[in-house]
């Protein structure tokens, strides 16, 4: 059961990360509630997993002529600088602190969307 949770999760995350909106953001929830993966250890799956799916993306977009170089250094550098001190503080804070955190991020997000289909909507009837 569990290896066809794996592949479930691993389908849905590529979708949603083919669809440009973060295959982490549904697969870290996944895996802490169903496979009952503690939040460190289902980040570290998303990044490996995030890796390789972003690799095959990026080969896609640049087939497809929709990359652009400019700003890209800037992007990347301040990329891997902000990824680096995350870790560390993800190494120090809690697995419970950091499930909290992801959570009220996530309800955020959601939130953000509501309100821009609402304006959308909004804006439409007029």
């Amino acid at each position: 059961m569990t290896t066809f949770l794996y592949i479930l999760f691993g389908f849905l995350s590529g979708i949603f990360g083919g669809l440009g909106m973060g295959g982490g953001t549904i697969l870290i929830p996944l895996l802490t509630i169903f496979v009952d993966l503690d939040q460190k250890m289902s980040q570290g799956i998303n990044l490996i997993a995030f890796l390789i799916m972003a690799l095959f993306s990026l080969v896609i977009h640049y087939k497809n002529g929709f990359l652009k170089t400019k700003g890209t250094w800037q992007i990347i550098f301040s990329g891997l600088l902000f990824s680096f001190l995350g870790a560390i503080v993800a190494n120090i804070v809690s697995a419970k602190i950091l499930k909290v955190c992801f959570g009220v991020f996530l309800i955020l997000l959601s939130l953000e969307q509501i309100f821009k289909i609402f304006k959308k909507n909004k804006r439409e009837e007029r």
